[in-house]
């Protein structure tokens, strides 16, 4: 059985990748898409393990050859997720989680409605400014920009499946797993086993 594809979603600033670290840390058969990036490394992170960091030309040419599963254009720069290692992951029999925007989020869950979609508000606007001017990875200028497009992104809540508060991050990270887990207990996500357990019931009566 393929594993979920997790779409995990909040305007910038919202949190989602520290609860998404605090989820991989917890569950092991949780699978991570790193994402491609036209944008340049912020400190500290690192090519191959927070971004695949890429320039404007090399993602356009992945792009063209059918590469990502989405794309998007956000805050002026480039953000696409690789179909290979999206499937990679799932026929595994592993969840794999995308952390991608609004605008990509609603690509993926047009394209696959069958995607487990959750959306991460902050508590609130001032919360939200004050981790983004805490996290210091932006000028003033792009700053403003996120802060300006937040309300149109928290705005798109409703679109998602669920939605996670994250105003702690031990139960905010807590609710997100639960969510994730909760979702393999669907019965079309144990075709394969329950079938199997109704197949020692069919024998039991001969």
């Amino acid at each position: 059985m393929k594993g979920n594809l997790i779409i995990i979603s909040s305007p910038s600033g919202g949190g989602k990748g520290t609860l998404i670290r605090e989820v991989l840390k917890a569950d092991p058969h949780v699978g991570y898409s790193i994402s491609h990036t036209t944008r340049p490394p912020r400190a500290g992170e690192e090519n191959g393990k927070h971004y695949h960091f890429v320039s404007k030309e090399e993602f356009e040419a992945y792009r063209d050859k059918g590469g990502f599963l989405e794309y998007a254009e956000v805050h002026g720069n480039y953000y696409g997720t690789s179909l290979q290692q999206t499937n990679e992951i799932t026929d595994s029999g592993n969840d794999v989680i995308l952390e991608i925007d609004v605008q990509g989020a609603a690509t993926v869950m047009n394209n696959l409605p069958d995607a487990v979609s959750i959306f991460i508000m902050p508590p609130s606007y001032d919360v939200l400014r004050a981790r983004l001017t805490a996290r210091a990875t932006e000028g003033m200028k792009d700053l403003e920009l996120r802060l300006n497009n937040s309300l149109g992104e928290v705005m798109q809540f409703s679109r998602f499946g669920y939605v996670v508060v994250n105003d702690e991050i031990s139960a905010a990270s807590n609710k997100l797993g639960s969510i994730i887990l909760a979702e393999r207990q669907r019965p079309r996500r144990q075709e394969e086993t329950i079938q199997g357990i109704l197949g020692s019931f069919e024998r039991a009566k001969v």
